[in-house]
């Protein structure tokens, strides 16, 4: 099902919105419904046992990561190591 939403905006930012929907080859309609679900995604999940879920799903797989006194001592040593010569 789908809802109609209607906002106001002023003249200047629907100009805006034109010119970025027609830069993507969009219509303003479906560039602000694009930006609008890319907000949504953007948003922390609330569901606290989906989150878990995830954190639980992630921990079960096995990274391959050198020890964390190698991995550091990895790290410091690259400091500064992109300075021109």
């Amino acid at each position: 099902m789908s809802r109609r939403l209607q906002v106001l905006i002023d003249d200047d930012e629907y100009r805006d919105m034109q010119r970025i929907a027609r830069q993507h080859r969009l219509t303003v309609s479906a560039w602000v419904r694009q930006a609008l679900r890319e907000l949504i995604r953007r948003e922390p999940a609330r569901d606290q046992d989906r989150k878990l879920r995830a954190v639980r799903e992630a921990a079960r797989h096995s990274y391959p990561a050198p020890p964390i006194d190698q991995m550091l001592r990895e790290i410091e040593s690259g400091y500064g190591s992109d300075s021109p010569e």
